[in-house]
Formats: C-alpha cells, sequence, structure tokens
C-alpha cells in the first residue's frame, strides 16, 4: 500500500517522473488547469496525495500575487443558464447586466469564457444537460428568475452531479446549490438607518410579491432594536390587479400618511404620481436598488462584487471538484451601500 503522509521531500517532478509524464503538466493538473481532461487530472491529483505531496505554501503565495492581475489564456467555457420566457429581458435590469459583467470579468482571469445559454421555450432541460457535457461545460451559474420568469419544473432532472452550480439569489430553487447574493438584512438596516438620519420618521415599506423577505425584516429589525423612534408603517401592494393595487395604495397613503417610502417596486413613483403625490415635495422616495427601483436615493446593492463572487465560488467548486447539490449549502453575502439621491432629500 502507498504511504499518504505527507514527505517534504516529494517535488512535482517526483510525481511527473512516478507516471512518466512532464512537470509542468503535474503543475498545471494540481491547479485544475480546464486544458488537462477531469480525468488526467483526477489521475495526477490521486498519485500526488498517495506520494505524500505538499504544495509550498509561500510558493503559492508567491504565484498568485504574481498573476492576480493577468488574464489568462481561455482554455474552456462555464455556461450562464438563462431561461427566462424572453432571454433578452434578464440583462435589461441593471443589477443583473451587472452580475453577468462581474462574472464574465473574473471567469477570463481565471482562463475561462462565461457563455450565455438562452434557452427560453426552446431547449429542455434534458436537451441542455446533452449540450452542455458535448462542450465539456461543467460549470454553471443561474442568473436570478422571479414569479413572472420561472425555471422549468424538469430542472431537476438534470444529473447535477455532472456539474458544479452556483445559483444568485433566493429566487431559484432549483438546485439548492450554493448561492450568493445581497445581504438583503444588512440593505433593510441601512435604509432606515440613514432615512432616520436624513431626517424621515414615518416610513412605509412598499414591496411587491416577489420582495425576499429578508429586506423587510432588515426594515423591521432596525425598528425593533431601536423601540424609542417611531414604528414603521407597512404595506404590501399585490402586482396582480392594477386597479385594485391603486386602490388600495391609496387608502393605505390616507391611513398611514408617510413622510417617505422604501420600496423595491419601480412602479411605486407612478403610482405616486397617479394619484397627486409629488416627490419629493410630498413623500420621500429610496429604492432597495437604486439601478432599478426608479429612485436615485437608497442602496447600491454592489450588483457588480456580487457576480465577481459567485464567479470565485464556481471556480473554487472546480478547482476542489467539488460537483452536484452539496449536503450544506453556503451562503455568500454582499453587503450594499446607501446612496444620497433626489428623491429623498435632506427633510
Amino acid at each position: 500500500m502507498k504511504n499518504s503522509m505527507h514527505h517534504p521531500g516529494i517535488t512535482l517532478r517526483d510525481i511527473a517522473k512516478k507516471l512518466g509524464i512532464h512537470h509542468s503538466t503535474v503543475g498545471r493538473a494540481l491547479q485544475n488547469a480546464p486544458n488537462i481532461s477531469l480525468e488526467r487530472r483526477q489521475e495526477i491529483q490521486k498519485e500526488a496525495r498517495q506520494m505524500g505531496y505538499q504544495p509550498n505554501a509561500m510558493a503559492t503565495v508567491l504565484g498568485h500575487q504574481r498573476h492576480a492581475h493577468e488574464k489568462r489564456p481561455i482554455s474552456a467555457e462555464i455556461a450562464w443558464i438563462n431561461y427566462w420566457s424572453d432571454p433578452k429581458e434578464l440583462r435589461t435590469y441593471r443589477e443583473f447586466d451587472l452580475y453577468w459583467r462581474g462574472a464574465s470579468l473574473r471567469a477570463e482571469q481565471n482562463g475561462y469564457r462565461l457563455e450565455e445559454f438562452p434557452c427560453g421555450n426552446r431547449i429542455s432541460p434534458a436537451r441542455l444537460e446533452q449540450i452542455l457535457l458535448a462542450r465539456n461545460i461543467h460549470g454553471i451559474l443561474i442568473p436570478p428568475h422571479g414569479h413572472f420568469h420561472p425555471l422549468p419544473a424538469d430542472l431537476d432532472k438534470i444529473h447535477w452531479e455532472k456539474f458544479n452550480i452556483v445559483r444568485f439569489g433566493y429566487s431559484v430553487q432549483v438546485p439548492r446549490t450554493h448561492l450568493v447574493t445581497s445581504n438583503h438584512l444588512t440593505c433593510g438596516k441601512l435604509a432606515i438607518e440613514n432615512m432616520w438620519r436624513l431626517g424621515y420618521k414615518r416610513i412605509g415599506f412598499v414591496s411587491t410579491e416577489e420582495t425576499h423577505l429578508n429586506f423587510r425584516a432588515g426594515f423591521l429589525l432596525k425598528q425593533v432594536l431601536q423601540i424609542k423612534e417611531q414604528p414603521p408603517t407597512f404595506s404590501f401592494i399585490s402586482s396582480d390587479n392594477p386597479s385594485t393595487q391603486i386602490s388600495l395604495f391609496s387608502k393605505w397613503l390616507k391611513k398611514n400618511r408617510p413622510e417617505a417610502i422604501l420600496t423595491d417596486a419601480p412602479s411605486t413613483r407612478e403610482m405616486l404620481a397617479k394619484l397627486g403625490y409629488r416627490v419629493p415635495e410630498d413623500i420621500g422616495l429610496a429604492a432597495t436598488s437604486v439601478l432599478d427601483g426608479n429612485a436615485d436615493a437608497g442602496i447600491d446593492q454592489n450588483s457588480e462584487a456580487i457576480g465577481k463572487a459567485a464567479m470565485e465560488t464556481l471556480v473554487s467548486l472546480m478547482n476542489h471538484n467539488e460537483y452536484g447539490i452539496p449536503d450544506v449549502v453556503r451562503e455568500v453575502l454582499i453587503t450594499g451601500k446607501w446612496v444620497d439621491g433626489m428623491t429623498l432629500p435632506p427633510r
């Protein structure tokens, strides 16, 4: 039986000699270079473990520092799976476009190319799996899919154990893999802190059905932690029936008399205008996303950083041969920042 204990003297050349290959091939395989087949990488990595090889930590750090800002030659693809009914609509959202841009940039820096697969209603999950495997693509990013753009019901039929997968946000329920998203809870608290700072006390929260509960939780939690402050007003605005929605919204405004509103719904500003309220003269307005929320005050969710973090997470899974749906799901949360704007001037 081969000894798997650590032997300080074992080098890349020793492993290469044992396998009858060049030492540079061993080095690339241990770094999970995508231009070496998965089977060959696993064979070399197994032999390295059995021989007791351990990398030089300082040399690894220096190598990363030396190549941190270099673009490596593109040698493999990573899939961005777009199952929106109109795939072109996805990146009309500025947040999601920045997800793409951040992920694409980080992919290139790691020697990959991010390739979009606009499936829509044309490509079934089974067919998609065939295409990905035929092109030797194992890394997958799944962008957000909301109430109006559900993922296919049979997506769980894909053999996920053949792929490394990272999803963006909580709207993607299948597959339940590691995810990267905005820290909604912190963003909700951050918004209230700054709206108070600007002099607003009676603050309403207007949301759509798609709003993740953590935004609301952060909004309410900040109030609980500082109970001396005016409790928030709260509203859930359904988007299913526009005529009913505007009527309910009008009644809510008259009952609660908010000085300002925090919202995730771009239509909030339009509804206020229809009811005769001016922004910001009558009611201040802040958005949970200043990119897509139709208000220039609110939260910048650092969307490009979310895209970069998603790709970094995926490359890490690929480098460590972590396939399929994990037993323990990791959530990588990116903290946003507050942006002052004309829709919410100091009171």
